[in-house]
């Protein structure tokens, strides 16, 4: 399990992989972290363990097929948007 979660969108397959790629590059640079990925190929739903985050970088309708947010709903906390 990780500490924190994103959970994020883009608009395309390539804006989602490209995304994905940005951030990759970005927690390298920055931080020293090799983050490990999976789905950059296919560009649906891209997720990027850094150990203590994980990231999701979704297309819109991959987003709302698995509703990853309503996992929290009932949990007392605050709904994402």
């Amino acid at each position: 399990m990780a500490d924190h979660m994103v959970v994020c969108s883009g608009r395309s397959t390539r804006q989602v992989a490209a995304i994905a790629q940005k951030l990759l590059d970005r927690l390298k640079e920055t931080f020293r972290l090799s983050a490990r990925s999976e789905g950059k190929d296919v560009g649906d739903w891209v997720l990027i363990d850094t150990g203590d985050v994980v990231v999701h970088v979704f297309r819109p309708e991959v987003r709302e097929f698995y509703q990853l947010e309503k996992m929290w709903q009932g949990a007392g906390g605050p709904s994402a948007a």
